[in-house]
């Protein structure tokens, strides 16, 4: 026996309901639309996102020049194409990453590695390092004996200032208006431009532990915020010269940044391989973990636009975050890309660079399909109109399958399955222990509220 499953219609809507009438037809008098549309929109969409994937090529370049570790990168302030990386190897560089060359090039501005980099303004670039000292250069290509056309060459000149401390420097950071800039040592310090020595410290009371990064609001540049070698985050206002809040965390930060969007949120990088946002105005739990890494995140950085943010990592990817999406980034990596120690994004909000343990700063685009160069209006439209078919049809199984799909790295990969598999472990366990005790006694308790240990005000 075959069974045989067929279309059945009923006649009488295919036969004249009298005879002699005519034989009716089966017609839509809606011209605008289609018996299939629906069938024809989502293949549509599966194929915009097979093209997206196709299509995606985010490596475009990398900028030579360090022969150790790029351990820190600034953005010159409005400017899309010039920033500058300090290495490991004391070297100072600033590139164009337009015409991907070296406009300044500090063979040993420092002795030992340059541990912090920011823009004092459009001419000024303020370094520190281990070696005690902070140094501000002017990068005028002109002042330096550089060719006007970006070519670059090594240079030994002597720093505009030289501020001298008494312990090593791991970061800085420069006001947004004011002639000040903070450091991070064992403590935190204020300096003034105009002076040799530190004009305040803002250190905590009880504290003992080393300062390993320090920002200042983008919104209210007297706010000052810093991670410490003893797991803590503290937030400092520079008008009264003191700590004013901390929180004890469940495992130290590597590095911290600031929404330019949203002056209350802070971007935390964490060695439980996670990221965590803050709002200031309330300390006691994270706004948002961000989870896919498989190694703790050395690196942190927002987008311009506030949307998006992108990390590096110990496990060698970078990957570039939705905010409010707490998984599945877009994941970017190479064969010889090494750990990630310093992440950032262009001032367009369009690229991302990426400095690594091999000494290379790469270029990579913020959406890895995007086209590069001149787009019509014709072609504005059609890539409008792919994005809209995907993100209608992004709970379809095979359309959300084909955009999360990555290919990684077989070590991150099975790095992945081994962290599932103990975190799994460790549930189990947890479940277990709950339910051979006494009722009360082992509370289960959120995610969010196990990250902070303290707060302090």
């Amino acid at each position: 026996m075959v069974k045989i499953s067929v279309l059945q219609h009923a006649p009488s809507a295919h036969l004249p309901a009298r005879p002699g009438d005519p034989t009716p037809t089966s017609r839509n008098l809606d011209p605008l639309m289609h018996p299939f549309a629906r069938g024809r929109e989502r293949m549509r969409a599966l194929n915009a996102a097979k093209m997206e994937r196709m299509f995606a090529k985010p490596f475009l370049a990398a900028l030579e020049g360090h022969v150790d570790a790029v351990e820190t990168m600034a953005r010159k302030p409005e400017s899309l194409n010039v920033v500058a990386s300090g290495s490991w190897d004391g070297g100072l560089i600033v590139h164009d990453i337009s015409r991907r060359t070296k406009v300044i090039y500090v063979e040993q501005a420092h002795k030992g590695k340059v541990a912090g980099i920011c823009f004092a303004d459009g001419e000024r670039l303020l370094s520190c390092g281990v070696d005690r000292n902070i140094k501000l250069w002017d990068i005028r290509p002109s002042s330096l004996g550089v060719d006007e056309d970006g070519a670059g060459s090594s240079t030994s000149r002597n720093p505009l200032s030289i501020f001298p401390g008494k312990a090593a420097f791991n970061s800085i950071d420069h006001h947004r208006s004011d002639p000040l800039f903070a450091t991070a040592s064992n403590l935190v310090q204020i300096w003034d431009e105009t002076k040799s020595a530190a004009i305040s410290n803002l250190t905590f009371p009880t504290s003992t532990e080393t300062i390993s990064g320090v920002r200042f609001n983008l919104s209210e540049p007297s706010v000052l915020a810093s991670i410490g070698s003893d797991r803590t985050f503290t937030l400092y206002d520079i008008r009264t010269g003191k700590a004013e809040r901390r929180i004890i965390m469940q495992m130290r930060s590597n590095s911290l940044s600031w929404s330019p969007t949203f002056p209350t949120t802070i971007l935390l990088a964490s060695e439980d391989h996670n990221l965590y946002t803050f709002d200031i105005r309330s300390l006691k739990t994270p706004t948002q973990i961000y989870k896919a890494h498989v190694a703790a995140v050395m690196s942190c950085d927002w987008s311009p636009t506030g949307l998006e943010f992108v990390s590096g990592g110990w496990d060698r990817t970078v990957r570039i975050w939705k905010e409010g999406v707490g998984s599945s980034p877009e994941i970017y990596h190479t064969k010889r890309m090494q750990r990630v120690s310093s992440t950032l994004f262009t001032a367009d909000a369009r690229f991302v660079l990426s400095g690594s343990d091999d000494g290379i700063v790469r270029i990579w685009k913020a959406h890895a399909s995007e086209k590069l160069g001149v787009v019509t209006a014709r072609e504005r439209a059609a890539i409008e109109y792919r994005e809209s078919l995907k993100e209608r049809w992004k709970m379809d199984s095979e359309v959300g399958k084909v955009s999360r799909r990555r290919h990684i790295p077989k070590p991150v990969y099975k790095a992945a399955q081994l962290k599932r598999t103990m975190l799994d472990a460790r549930r189990v366990k947890d479940e277990r222990r709950r339910k051979h005790t006494r009722a009360g006694e082992s509370k289960p308790k959120a995610e969010r509220q196990k990250m902070v240990i303290a707060e302090q005000t």
